[in-house]
């Protein structure tokens, strides 16, 4: 399916790796000049060469800042003053029991997961709303609606971006923006490979997976862990003009974990 995304531009943060990277990936075969970012400039680059490498002619550009502060993202801007597509994927997870969270754990949590999409968002829609078109899609999370009590820290930045998001979309209303969020449950990213690593001893990933989903999310309905490019196919859907009558919704591809008919 051709998406109409030729000559669009697309910033996807924190796409070196993981979700980020697959989205990122498939901007690019859709004919997006995709915006890879990451903290680190050698990194950044080496994922930019990467997708340059999987998509021929692809058209991706390293773009290194951190944008879980004020002052990345003051570094970016300059660089990169208007784009059509912003995808919000930076984010962080680390189980902490409640009891040991503190206000900092918190405050970093709501700096990386919610303030980042914030800034940016608010720097890039104004560029779109007078363009009359755009889209910003945020990273979520099933655990915005299925709070996991190992992490209820995390789960209360993915409800946060929910909110923004649905609320963001109620204000482009009658434009040619969209916003949506999207929600994805377990995915096999790298970082999940190597948390299950330690966690696990180093036993066989297939053996953690079988208990993960028994014990800790039973009501999947797939019973495995995504794939990064099953969520980045939906969200490059929903960044295209074919989703122009997508918006404000919240969109799961979480394995049907969430018992919800809507």
């Amino acid at each position: 399916m051709d998406l109409q995304l030729t000559n669009k531009s697309a910033l996807i943060s924190a796409s070196t790796s993981g979700i980020g990277y697959s989205i990122a990936r498939t901007l690019a075969r859709e004919g997006c000049r995709v915006f890879v970012n990451g903290r680190d400039q050698g990194k950044t680059e080496a994922a930019a060469d990467r997708i340059r490498s999987e998509v021929p002619g692809a058209d991706a550009t390293p773009i290194a800042a951190d944008l879980s502060t004020a002052e990345g993202a003051a570094q970016l801007f300059p660089q990169l003053p208007d784009v059509d597509i912003l995808v919000n994927n930076l984010g962080i997870y680390e189980p902490v029991e409640f009891t040991d969270a503190d206000d900092a754990l918190w405050r970093r949590f709501f700096e990386v997961n919610v303030l980042s999409g914030v800034r940016l968002t608010r720097h890039y829609l104004p560029g779109m709303i007078r363009r009359n078109w755009g889209r910003v899609v945020f990273i979520a999370s099933e655990s915005a609606i299925q709070i996991p009590k190992e992490m209820i820290h995390y789960g209360m930045t993915k409800t946060a971006q929910i909110a923004i998001s649905r609320g963001l979309a109620e204000s482009v209303a009658g434009t040619g923006v969209t916003i949506n969020s999207v929600l994805p449950g377990p995915t096999r990213t790298d970082g999940v490979e190597e948390f299950v690593a330690k966690v696990s001893g180093g036993n066989d990933f297939a053996a953690f997976e079988k208990t993960f989903f028994e014990s800790v999310r039973p009501t999947s309905l797939t019973r495995r862990f995504a794939h990064p490019d099953e969520v980045a196919a939906l969200t490059a859907f929903v960044a295209s003009p074919l989703a122009s009558s997508t918006t404000g919704a919240a969109l799961r591809t979480e394995g049907g974990i969430v018992k919800s008919l809507v």
